[in-house]
């Protein structure tokens, strides 16, 4: 007959796996695709300006049997009616992605928009341990797949009419605003050109003042935030984080994907440098890899960011 103390660590470990699987069932059955919306309001407007709503997509990483995704992103144009819409990247999941997207995104065309590269527009996901990503931010597999970029970038400019930010510089009309974007393709794979913003930015603002300006990347790394700062940005916008995609309660995020700190890895904060201090909305993502289906502590969301005058 087992000792008390062997029957004690028996019941611990029972109970410890217990909880893991109780952990990975809600994880991968059930959270992944809890969908939520979260709500900010900025204030970044110039005085006497008319509030407008900004709906920050990201990484949806698309498969085109997703079909719950699909469902709830398309429904949001009806239910929140955007004025402008900030896409920050990753929104491919798979070789046919594109098919779930527009399933996804054609509700929201016509609403004006602005659009960056994760580096999964560009790679077909591949196979990985997915324990490595708790390592540390994740290195390039040269083996990846290469998917054209081309297809998804003529939907969303050219049938949705949203502008391209990677490594850009431009300005578009919402809701009665002048807005001027600017912003850079995948810093997590360092094809962020920071130095090809400030001439055409400042070319750009000699010919007519805008009401906001708005930074856009999809990987939030210090260097891309700072200079964002430095360049003017009213408010940026960035992704790729997952929000840490398995969170601890009570603790948050254990990695980000980059080097911004765990505690800005999800959601509305500041960046500050050089003096100037900036809202920072950084989504926790829609989607996440084929090939890790897990969310814990950590929903699947889009933000809904209603800006306002300064007062």
């Amino acid at each position: 007959m087992p000792s008390t103390a062997t029957r004690s660590a028996l019941t611990v470990l029972g109970t410890v796996g217990a909880i893991g699987a109780g952990a990975a069932i809600w994880g991968i059955g059930i959270e992944r695709y809890l969908f939520t919306m979260r709500f900010h309001e900025v204030a970044v407007l110039p005085e006497g300006a008319r509030p407008i709503r900004v709906l920050h997509l990201s990484d949806a990483h698309m498969a085109p049997w997703q079909r719950r995704k699909q469902d709830w992103i398309a429904a949001l144009a009806e239910e929140f009616q955007p004025d402008l819409i900030v896409n920050t990247g990753d929104n491919m999941g798979h070789a046919d992605g594109l098919r779930g997207l527009r399933r996804a995104f054609d509700p929201l065309r016509g609403v004006p928009g602005v659009f960056v590269h994760g580096s999964n527009d560009h790679a077909e996901p591949s196979p990985r341990n997915p324990f490595l990503y708790f390592t540390g931010p994740s290195t390039v597999k040269t083996t990846e797949e290469p998917l054209d970029a081309g297809p998804l970038d003529d939907y969303l400019s050219l049938e949705l009419g949203w502008l391209d930010l990677n490594n850009k510089v431009g300005s578009l009309e919402a809701a009665g605003l002048r807005i001027t974007a600017f912003g850079v393709s995948d810093a997590h794979r360092q094809w962020d050109r920071l130095d090809a913003l400030p001439a055409p930015l400042a070319e750009l603002r000699s010919q007519a003042p805008a009401d906001l300006t708005i930074g856009v990347t999809h990987a939030p790394y210090r260097r891309v935030l700072d200079d964002f700062v430095d360049l003017g940005a009213d408010i940026i916008f960035g992704g790729h984080t997952h929000g840490g995609q398995v969170r601890v309660p009570g603790f948050g995020a254990l990695v980000a994907n980059c080097d911004i700190p765990l505690d800005q890895a999800r959601g509305l904060s500041r960046w500050t440098h050089g003096g100037r201090s900036v809202p920072l909305n950084v989504s926790a993502g829609l989607g996440h890899s084929i090939y890790a289906p897990v969310r814990f502590a950590c929903r699947p969301e889009a933000s809904l960011l209603t800006l306002i005058a300064r007062t």
